[in-house]
């Protein structure tokens, strides 16, 4: 479900940042000492999924005096004995012989945050865009569609120039991709609806009705993306969710 893989960020300079952890591959441990042979000073990990959490211990094993920070979420610790920083929305954070602010972008997970540098307009984005795809909302893990499109609007609202997401290639044109991201949201909303109009219920069936031609692999992903409309539309008093079935509110 990661493409070609994860993408973490490293800002070289007085106060070397990296941004997200990886997964602990060796060969992405030996580019880091490459680039950074005293180790990053800070390393903040943009959510707490495997892909951008599972290579702490591996960076604290191998440069202890290597801080660690996130949006503040104790039952997830990566099973390291360490004490993580907090992260909160509008901190300023040093980054090589920058400046970073965190942004607080829930809704792909509650705790996720994106890292805005406003001189140059770059967001270091997590997993909040991918250039080519649609993000993933995890609602049966907390993921919240609501959250994340208020998350859209907050970056689009600061006319990014580009964006280095955790997956996928730069994204040169953020303002484009957000606006089809909300319309592609609004589009799959609508299908939503239109299928408990006709009478389906679960998740299941409305996938079927909605997907053609699925890939059998992302049927997992396809449900949860269902899941998180329906559960948008319950916060709005537009569904109701009753013994394990899903109606339009009467």
């Amino acid at each position: 479900m990661t493409g070609a893989g994860n993408w973490t960020y490293l800002v070289d300079g007085r106060t070397p940042l990296l941004i997200d952890a990886g997964v602990g591959h060796p060969a992405h441990l030996a580019a880091l000492a490459d680039a950074c042979p005293q180790g990053p000073s800070l390393v903040i990990v943009t959510h707490a999924h495997s892909d951008h959490l599972a290579g702490v211990p591996s960076i604290a094993t191998k440069w202890p005096a290597t801080k660690f920070a996130r949006w503040h979420e104790p039952e997830h610790d990566a099973g390291v004995a360490l004490i993580w920083r907090g992260l909160s929305d509008g901190d300023c954070i040093a980054a090589g012989d920058e400046t970073l602010e965190v942004l607080h972008t829930p809704g792909h997970s509650p705790d996720h945050v994106a890292l805005w540098h406003e001189p140059s307009r770059t967001l270091f984005a997590g997993d909040l865009l991918v250039e080519g795809s649609t993000v993933v909302i995890l609602a049966s893990r907390g993921g919240r569609l609501s959250a994340y499109l208020r998350s859209l609007r907050r970056v689009l609202a600061l006319s990014p120039a580009r964006v280095l997401p955790a997956h996928g290639p730069e994204i040169v044109d953020p303002g484009k991709l957000i606006t089809e991201y909300l319309e592609h949201r609004a589009l799959r909303e609508r299908q939503v609806l239109d299928a408990l109009h006709a009478g389906l219920t679960i998740p299941e069936t409305i996938v079927g009705r909605i997907y053609q031609r699925l890939n059998p692999a992302l049927t997992l992903m396809a449900r949860e993306s269902v899941l998180a409309h329906l559960v948008k539309l319950e916060e709005e008093g537009r569904v109701k969710h009753e013994e394990g079935r899903w109606h339009t509110a009467r």
